[in-house]
């Protein structure tokens, strides 16, 4: 009996490199908007509706049409080429669901730490975070409408941040500009890792 050889492929199938960002911030500042926005796929939300027992608890001084909060996590995933992925994990805002932090920041190569300068306060919890863990990270001030600008260069010392740490603007709902922001962060902490590297 005759048997034709197998043919084996010409080169061997490339797996895209995956990499998990967490985007943080305070209570309100957009995390949602920009997991929603940026993903290619339908993002997985967590949210619950704000009721009467948050009253006193809840600061939304600032963002009063807020009708909904992020409980646990908001996932989303976004191709930015052949061999890169990235998958999107959006942090609770709010203190009383900070356990969920740590387990959501295992293998994370860095953060996006969502700003609104109507609330620039809410983001030191979050600064104060992953500068302890040292996990590069940058902020993103999310423009919102009606909001008073604020220069980059203010909002970096506002927030008291290194010169390495990038201060970026962005609009959570285009899609376009939160790409932007998350690709600035790859290469940040790869800059950083690199060299990292090169010292130790």
């Amino acid at each position: 009996m005759d048997y034709g050889h197998s043919e084996r492929p010409s080169e061997a199938a490339i797996l895209p490199t995956a990499i998990k960002i967490l985007v943080a911030g305070g209570f309100g500042a957009g995390k949602t908007t920009l997991v929603g926005a940026v993903s290619e796929t339908r993002p997985l939300r967590t949210e619950e509706v704000l009721t009467e027992s948050g009253v006193g608890i809840d600061d939304i001084s600032g963002v009063e049409a807020k009708r909904t909060t992020t409980v646990a996590m908001d996932f989303g995933r976004i191709t930015i080429s052949d061999d890169l992925v990235l998958y999107l994990f959006g942090t609770p805002g709010q203190d009383r669901f900070w356990f969920v932090w740590d387990e959501l920041a295992l293998g994370a190569i860095g953060a996006v730490v969502l700003a609104d300068t109507r609330r620039l306060a809410d983001c030191f919890p979050s600064i104060d975070y992953f500068e302890e863990r040292d996990t590069p990270f940058l902020v993103a001030v999310n423009c919102f409408e009606g909001a008073r600008q604020y220069r980059l260069d203010e909002v970096q010392a506002a927030l008291n941040l290194d010169p390495e740490v990038p201060v970026l603007l962005c609009d959570a709902r285009r899609r376009e500009s939160a790409k932007e922001v998350l690709i600035s962060l790859v290469e940040h902490a790869l800059k950083l890792r690199e060299a990292r590297r090169r010292v130790g």
